[in-house]
């Protein structure tokens, strides 16, 4: 406001009055005062509070006494030639203009001004008419013997009906370059010019608010926030939906829950990792199999990690069931290209399973019951907006099924299993936070009536996640896992016996993310890991039993490593990414060792001594760098090119001589006859969104080379073998392949089509032509599957119903016949072809599903959908292994298949 009167005198300077204010208000503090000095006060009366006054004022100016009552309030006052006092709210009066106001002042003056001793009045202009729709709040008051222009605003924005704080919404002061995000807590800080200010807040599911703000002195804004989740017809929630395009990673591939909701899987349960097998580059070795083999390698060359704690073992039901359950899973990272370099141990892939986070404010159950099993998952406040306990159980009654069928031998059969999953948040204040995670599984299946085969996981994980300043972020991950299994076989016969095998890991990671300027960002740290591996162990059971006990020697081995990667940006089309993993593994004693003479086979009869390793003592190192480097250059925003090498070590094996994988596996460290598993991979992909990133495409290609990969002598005897160095061959592999994905992200229509073309062969050469497999040339591996497509659709034919399918062919995979037989010392022996020379039929599928939600009213009780999947529907027998047998004196071959038929499943939800 601006007055034209303006007078040479201070009349409020003569005046001196003596005044007391005894446990009054404000307002009767200024009527009273207004009838001793004869001055007429103007204001609204909700501007003062009802705060009690008592002061008291001897000969004192009425400039000081007014100053004194109005310091901790926002008023300012002005007091005319004609004896009125006029208060304000935050702003100053002004009666004269400031010098070099006009800009003809500015061009006049030629006097040099100490700028920091002039107070700036603080204008607001009104040379367009104001939005009354815009709230407008002023912050602190405007004071004649301040000179700063700028000043720190902070809040907390929350939703307006539950209280919680809103993270990640995007706060920013328009038509300035000034702008900042809410952290986690909802908090936000803006430092802001004086004056007015046009404050917007954007974020995705509530209104976007707009708050004129005249700001004057520090101060707080705490701004609350409508959802608009009413108003549409759904809210998508999307985040970087070009990442594919815009980062570095080469063969990365994310998998969330939610996307196994509406796929349909045998017997209806969601599982994530099912749904990572119909994606390009990812297959098992058949229906039903447990184990991933990720282009073109092992089952043991796969990483898998939950919440950072290894899982040896991630299946129920050998592959039928993830061992985890679906509804504590919140998403998976498969890593099968360009692997990050804080990740090691395994040369094919990595897979970041990720969990929920418990609701820290409000209670909620979700419950799921199918055909054979059931599971549920609670989230428990525990204290609000600071930590929450997500509690998950899920078992199987399938043994009940089995026991209610009319069959004798499935009466005598067993198949069950559970699960148990908690995990606990728990923030401590603003730069610390930790989790802690527990998770166990068991299986017990009998598929003959003498044997009982079991199998558990036990992982505990504990983070603490702490914020070492802006730029520094650090996390402290240790966890112990546990994998083991036992055969418990009771015979009629004095044969009894229980064998087990178990493994221990317990691994220490300190990581650190550092975001050094715009262009590095560094991610560098260091990780150790104890290996404890019961080799094996049998023990006869009952009297007189023809058994004899063994039990195999306790395996030690120590893993560590050190890492360091940058991120890099070139330039804005060129991103690099550049890591360096040097990692190492000792393996331990007490153990005892053969030593085998020179130029010959390694078996019993080569033996010339032993050597025995005290406790803790090295028997073997092995070590070297792991580089993995990446590239992606922009052609245009929504095209990129990106490249990629990597290479790492393998220091663990599976020891199997199956198809696929087993619960009875046994793990095996590198020795000094058994070297670490290397591997060197180059990648090189083009990648494209098309219409606003509606759709994703992408082409990518790969050669991967291995070496030391482990296999069998033909023949081999692995069970309990304390000399299991005489029956193991190492040798060379290689893969290839294209991967092509076309994925729709929105509308009624999504899903994907994903093709591979790629090849698997391995090369076992040795000096002695008794250990050499086909000649030493390359065979193709028991996973090499040239062709395989995944097509999965789902519809969306109202708010409530949609309807989805999945379509899978794939290569049959190789095997190896019978071609003739001999004879050979009076005896006749089936004469066998190359290793995997032939291979079984084809393999295609097509499943179809339908979820039925119910309304979607937001004040009700829970929230329910039915499921009705129907998996397998044209009830192909496809193959999953061809066997033969001798009857008679003739060779018969026959197949056997896991669902030959279609297989209807119901399941029901409900969430409240």
């Amino acid at each position: 406001m601006l007055l034209s009167i303006h007078f040479a005198g201070n009349c409020q300077d003569d005046i001196i009055i003596s005044i007391d204010f005894e446990k009054i208000s404000l307002k009767n503090a200024l009527l009273k005062l207004e009838q001793q000095i004869d001055f007429k006060f103007y204001f609204a009366d909700k501007w003062l509070d009802e705060k009690s006054i008592t002061k008291s004022y001897s000969n004192q100016k009425i400039d000081y006494i007014l100053s004194d009552l109005f310091n901790d309030t926002s008023l300012n006052y002005y007091i005319t030639p004609e004896r009125k006092i006029i208060l304000t709210q935050n702003s100053i009066i002004y009666d004269e203009l400031p010098k070099r106001y006009f800009k003809e002042d500015k061009l006049k003056e030629s006097v040099s001004i100490d700028t920091s001793r002039v107070t700036t009045p603080i204008f607001v202009k009104r040379n367009r008419p104001v939005n009354r729709k815009i709230n407008t709040v002023r912050i602190g008051k405007e004071q004649r013997d301040k000179t700063k222009n700028r000043y720190s605003l902070k809040g907390i924005i929350t939703d307006a009906e539950t209280g919680k704080p809103l993270p990640n919404q995007v706060i920013v002061v328009k038509d300035r370059n000034i702008g900042s995000v809410t952290k986690s807590d909802g908090s936000y800080e803006l430092t802001l010019p004086a004056g007015v200010n046009l404050i917007e807040t954007k974020g995705l599911g509530v209104e976007n608010k707009q708050t004129r703000v005249i700001i004057y002195e520090d101060g707080k804004l705490d701004i609350n926030l409508e959802s608009q989740v009413e108003e549409l017809d759904e809210v998508v929630l999307q985040s970087q939906t070009d990442i594919n395009v815009k980062d570095t990673n080469t063969g990365k591939t994310q998998v969330s829950a939610e996307e196994s909701k509406d796929i349909p899987l045998v017997l209806g349960e969601r599982d994530v990792l099912k749904v990572a097998t119909l994606q390009p580059g990812v297959t098992t070795t058949g229906e039903g199999a447990s184990g991933y083999n990720v282009r073109g390698g092992k089952t043991d060359q796969n990483l898998i990690l939950l919440e950072d704690g290894v899982i040896y073992n991630p299946s129920h039901f050998f592959g039928i069931f993830q061992a985890l359950n679906p509804l504590a899973v919140s998403n998976v990272n498969i890593y099968k290209g360009n692997i990050p370099a804080e990740y090691g141990g395994r040369i094919s892939s990595v897979f970041d399973i990720e969990t929920k986070d418990a609701n820290n404010n409000n209670f909620r159950a979700d419950i799921s019951v199918g055909p054979v099993t059931a599971n549920v998952l609670v989230e428990i406040p525990i204290v609000k907006e600071k930590s929450g306990l997500l509690v998950g159980a899920r078992g199987t009654y399938s043994d009940w099924v089995l026991r209610s069928l009319n069959e004798a031998e499935l009466n005598k059969s067993e198949a069950s299993f559970y699960d148990f999953f908690v995990k606990y948040n728990h923030k401590i204040d603003d730069r610390n936070s930790i989790q802690s995670m527990g998770y166990y599984s068991k299986d017990n299946f009998s598929i003959t009536s003498d044997s009982l085969f079991g199998y558990s996981n036990r992982l505990v994980s504990l983070k603490w996640y702490r914020q070492l300043n802006e730029k520094n972020d650090a996390t402290l991950i240790l966890s112990n896992s546990q994998y083991k299994f036992n055969i418990d076989y009771d015979n009629t016969m004095n044969d009894d016996f229980i064998q087990s095998f178990q493994i221990d890991e317990t691994s220490l990671k300190l990581k650190v993310d550092y975001a050094l300027n715009k262009t590095h960002k560094l991610n560098y740290g260091i990780q150790g890991k104890l290996y404890g591996i019961r080799p094996g162990e049998i023990e006869p059971q009952g009297a007189n039993n023809l058994i004899m006990p063994v039990r195999l020697a306790k395996e030690q081995g120590v893993e560590g490593a050190l890492f360091i990667s940058d991120q890099f940006e070139l330039s804005d089309k060129l991103l690099l990414d550049l890591g360096l993993r040097f990692s190492f593994f000792s393996a331990l004693g007490e153990a005892q060792r053969f030593v085998y003479a020179d130029g010959t086979p390694r078996s019993e009869s080569t033996v010339i001594d032993t050597v025995n390793y005290g406790n803790n003592e090295v028997i073997k190192t092995y070590g070297g760098p792991e580089f993995r480097l990446a590239a992606r250059y922009l052609l245009a925003e929504d095209l990129s090119i990106k490249a990629s090498v990597n290479n790492a070590y393998q220091y663990i094996h599976t020891l199997s001589n199956n198809t696929t994988v087993s619960p009875i596996d046994i793990w095996k460290l590198s020795d000094n006859f058994i070297k670490p598993q290397q591997a060197t991979q180059v990648s090189l992909g083009l990648y494209k969104n098309l219409d606003d990133n509606n759709y994703e495409f992408s082409l990518e290609g790969f050669y991967k080379w291995q070496n030391n990969i482990l296999d069998f002598k033909t023949g081999a005897d692995i069970q309990l073998n304390e000399a299991i160095e005489t029956e193991i061959l190492q040798g060379k592999g290689k893969a290839y392949g294209v991967e092509l994905l076309l994925k729709k992200n929105q509308g009624d229509l999504t899903g994907w089509l994903g093709y591979t073309y790629s090849r698997s062969f391995f090369k076992l050469e040795s000096d002695f032509d008794e250990e050499q497999v086909n000649d030493g040339r390359y065979f193709p591996s028991n996973y090499d599957k040239p062709h395989d497509v995944s097509l999965v659709v789902n519809y969306k034919l109202s708010q409530r119903i949609s309807v989805s399918s999945n379509f899978i062919y794939q290569t049959g995979r190789p095997v190896t016949f019978p071609t003739g037989n001999y004879q050979f010392n009076g005896g006749e022996f089936v004469l066998y072809s190359d290793r995997n020379q032939f291979r079984i039929p084809d393999y295609y599928r097509l499943d179809i599903g339908f979820n039925f939600e119910g309304n979607h009213k937001k004040k009700k009780l829970a929230h329910s959908f039915w499921s009705l999947s129907v998996y397998n529907v044209l009830g192909r027998n496809n193959p999953y292994s061809v066997f033969f047998v001798n009857e008679e004196g003739d060779i018969k071959a026959l197949q056997s298949s896991i669902f030959n038929i279609p297989v209807p499943s119901l399941t029901y939800n409900i969430s409240f």
